[in-house]
């Protein structure tokens, strides 16, 4: 009869299997820069991202439009890549980190607004897809079938971890590269040439921070989780290469082909320009391919943060629970609310990820003490106040339409937690994490 493992070590086993979510990426687990690139670059080659260039490209002249897609595109990258350093550093997933920064109970908002605003572009990717095959195929009626066997399937690999992930990136990324540089040829023959792209004239009105804003919005959700993968790093300087490429240079990318699409064929959706390519099959298999690479990194990401939301020592429960709760959303329509969540999602969440960047250089310089020897208080005052000053100096910048949001948001909150904290020193009212001798661990946060 085979021995029973000890809850120990089941505890153990499942955490080895669902890639560390509670706990530091040992360094025998961790990988290359090809791999996180491989991932990465899956996470960024995501087709309705064209839609937000696309969206924004019907209120530019060419000139000014590449400079808004340029000056987003550069910020996301920096920001992003710098997270991607302290998860390579550190081993831990970005929520792992909001606990050392806002304490056991503030990281319960940064597993909400994250896992959330990940089932959210779950949803819109979701409708996305079933938009396009309905409208190959003509399944007209059946958008609900279409959304509910897309989202199943496209959550596999999320379940089955990092691995499964970088198969199917490197499988898909080639692929999508190759439709994408193919439209953009088509629109270039569209409008008679580059010179046709420069007579073009703009159809809306949008304030150019909104603008830049936007292109940031794409994926700064998505980015502010960088850490979840670039924990799997094996030296910080390949975490940074990876994700600056990815989120500066694909990201870019992608934006700029679904702007020039929508520059030639007066199209602000991306499925209705590939459908008047002509593209039936062979659109619907890429860009499957694409989405699904973006699909399974959401669903790995905020079956991270309800790991950590609840204490639970895997994300897979968490994967299937959001993928449910995505397909209730793409069913209801959120789709057409993809450029207000961009705006709101520009933010709320870059001044997260300026907090944890402000903490872990100017707190902790650089060296955080490990999970199981670090006895967590509930809030870090100090940290969840620089947070709520950068989200408030974020929205009121954006509502004024001054400057840009997101840049401001992260400047002002990674400078406000070296302020407060040092204001709460000098009033004695700082509330610190406890780490424990050697030999003394806890697995509960306090």
């Amino acid at each position: 009869m085979p021995r029973l493992g000890t809850r120990r070590e089941v505890v153990a086993q499942t955490v080895v299997a669902d890639d560390y979510p509670l706990t530091e990426v040992p360094q025998s687990a961790r990988r290359g820069l090809l791999s996180l690139t491989t991932v990465l670059l899956g996470f960024v080659f995501f087709t309705p991202t064209m839609l937000a260039g696309a969206q924004v490209a019907t209120a530019f002249r060419p000139g000014a439009l590449f400079t808004v897609l340029l000056t987003g595109s550069l910020i996301l990258g920096t920001y992003v890549a710098v997270l991607a350093v302290i998860g390579a550093r550190t081993g831990l997933t970005t929520v792992l980190l909001a606990r050392y920064t806002l304490g056991s109970g503030g990281s319960k908002w940064a597993d909400i607004l994250l896992g959330g605003t990940q089932v959210c572009w779950y949803a819109v990717t979701a409708a996305f897809l079933s938009e396009l095959i309905v409208e190959a195929f003509g399944w007209q009626g059946f958008e609900w079938l279409v959304i509910i066997l897309g989202s199943a399937l496209t959550g596999l690999t999320a379940y089955i971890g990092y691995r499964g992930i970088e198969v199917l990136s490197a499988l898909s990324v080639p692929l999508m590269f190759i439709l994408c540089c193919w439209v953009v040829v088509r629109a270039t023959d569209e409008v008679g040439g580059l010179g046709g792209f420069g007579a073009t004239e703009p159809t809306t009105v949008l304030p150019w921070a909104t603008a830049v804003t936007i292109v940031v919005g794409t994926f700064v959700s998505g980015g502010t989780q960088t850490p979840n993968w670039s924990r799997f790093a094996r030296l910080p300087r390949q975490a940074f290469v990876a994700a600056f490429g990815s989120f500066f240079v694909a990201n870019l990318l992608m934006l700029v082909f679904g702007a020039v699409g929508a520059l030639a064929f007066a199209e602000g959706d991306f499925v209705s320009v590939l459908l008047r390519l002509n593209l039936t099959v062979a659109a619907v298999v890429l860009l499957a391919l694409n989405v699904w690479t973006t699909q399974d990194n959401a669903a790995y990401a905020f079956g991270l943060a309800g790991a950590e939301l609840t204490g639970v020592h895997g994300k897979r429960p968490f994967v299937v629970g959001g993928i449910a709760i995505a397909m209730v959303l793409a069913l209801s329509g959120i789709y057409e609310a993809l450029p207000q969540y961009l705006v709101l999602l520009g933010v709320l969440i870059p001044p997260l990820g300026g907090t944890i960047i402000g903490d872990y250089v100017f707190v902790w310089r650089g060296k955080l003490p490990p999970v199981n020897r670090t006895r967590f208080v509930r809030f870090r005052w100090t940290c969840v106040g620089a947070y709520a000053t950068g989200t408030a100096v974020a929205f009121v910048s954006d509502q004024v339409e001054f400057g840009l949001p997101p840049v401001q948001g992260i400047l002002v909150a990674i400078v406000a937690v070296p302020l407060f904290e040092s204001l709460a020193r000098r009033l004695g009212r700082q509330h610190n994490h406890t780490v424990l001798r050697s030999g003394e661990t806890t697995t509960v946060p306090a």
